[in-house]
């Protein structure tokens, strides 16, 4: 056989081989220890990985993303979500109100006004766990949220997709709230660079329920500077304004000529420096978007947020099942925080795209309702969609 031919037989053999062996990667999920609580309890991590390299970690303490592996635009993976390597570091932190790095959210994300509600007739008290303006909140779900729960933990693995299953039972009374309340939520990452979060949860009794991630986002890399060079679009014409408690007023606004407008790109440190009361009681952006569903069914996906860093391409797209959407800057990180790249997170150095109902619900009647009551299933999804350009 002539040289060159045994040349190209070579590079197609290797080129057969190579493709044989990139087809028999297939998701996958490890599990590794991740330390023991104070109490004594073990915990776990699962690095859950995809087909095309890209890895998310997940501990069963709180439910808490520690890493998101994904590429640039030239392939370059890098861990872009803030976080800590030890779980004495997550554990010290919840200690306090904390930062919430990558954690799940309950029974009620976001802010309830005086820590308290009243449903059936029936004024029920949670723990003032969070005073902005010097004015008192319930915060994420008290004192003890999900955000510190030890979560039964279950890997699953499916032919385009790894997950992780994550059960609790918060029992009646936790931490104010009514009802036992039965949560499942399931991790997937996918092959699509997905990072798909499933939420379910059953009650016996009537009890608001609104659960969301935390997750902090630097699309140029945990530990690499703020975010304020990252572009972001937001598909919401109007958002709810807050008082100096960070408490929604009830008026639903539109952003149209105001710096909260980001239905076309825009970034983020472009205006937030603007003399504006929303801005100076947020410190910055810390608001809560309503998302513009058109026609879209209550069930159905929809795009809420997209975020693009133009150093490496990197963009994050945001899909959810959810009415809103909650935007925060990191006003308040300040420097205590020394994360995995062991650089301290400085204020404005992660972004967080909370999808949810919008804040206080269960006090404000002119917003959609966030009570849930036996015999019904509260199920909803949102997609964090990884991809670069």
């Amino acid at each position: 056989m002539h040289p060159n031919h045994l040349r190209a037989l070579a590079a197609a053999l290797a080129t057969l081989a190579s493709a044989v062996t990139l087809s028999a990667v297939q998701p996958a999920i490890t599990m590794t220890p991740f330390g023991t609580l104070r109490d004594g309890r073990a915990a776990q991590l699962y690095t859950l990985a995809n087909s095309h390299g890209a890895k998310v970690a997940i501990t069963n303490y709180g439910g808490i993303v520690t890493r998101i592996l994904v590429p640039d635009r030239d392939g370059n993976l890098a861990d872009i979500a803030l976080g800590y390597d030890t779980l004495a570091a997550y554990e010290k932190d919840g200690a306090t109100t904390g930062t919430y790095f990558g954690a799940l959210i309950g029974r009620y994300g976001n802010r309830i006004a005086r820590g308290q509600f009243t449903l059936d007739g029936k004024t029920f008290k949670l723990a003032a766990n969070n005073t902005p303006g010097g004015i008192p909140c319930a915060l994420h779900g008290g004192k003890v949220g999900f955000d510190k729960v030890l979560w039964d933990a279950a890997p699953l693995v499916e032919k385009d997709a790894a997950g992780l299953r994550l059960r609790h039972l918060s029992k009646d009374g936790e931490e104010g709230y009514p009802g036992n309340l039965d949560v499942t939520v399931t991790y997937w990452l996918t092959d699509k660079n997905e990072l798909r979060i499933e939420y379910l949860a059953t009650t016996d009794k009537a009890t608001p329920v609104n659960l969301t991630n935390h997750s902090y986002f630097n699309l140029r890399g945990e530990g690499s500077g703020t975010i304020l060079d990252h572009v972001l679009t937001l598909n919401a014409s109007r958002y709810t304004p807050v008082d100096k408690g960070l408490i929604p007023t009830g008026q639903l606004a539109p952003v149209a000529g105001t710096p909260f407008d980001f239905t076309k790109p825009h970034a983020i440190g472009g205006r937030i420096e603007t003399q504006n009361e929303q801005l100076l009681f947020g410190g910055g952006y810390d608001h809560n978007w309503l998302i513009d569903r058109g026609s879209a069914k209550s069930r159905a996906l929809v795009k809420a947020a997209e975020v693009y860093e133009p150093v490496t391409g990197r963009v994050l797209e945001v899909l959810t099942e959810e009415p809103a959407v909650q935007f925060y800057c990191g006003n308040f990180l300040d420097g205590k925080n020394a994360g995995k790249s062991k650089i301290a997170y400085k204020k404005r150095t992660g972004l967080c795209l909370e999808t949810q109902h919008s804040p206080d619900s269960p006090n404000q009647p002119a917003f959609p309702s966030t009570i849930l009551r036996p015999g019904e299933r509260y199920e909803t999804a949102t997609v964090y969609r990884f991809s670069a350009r």
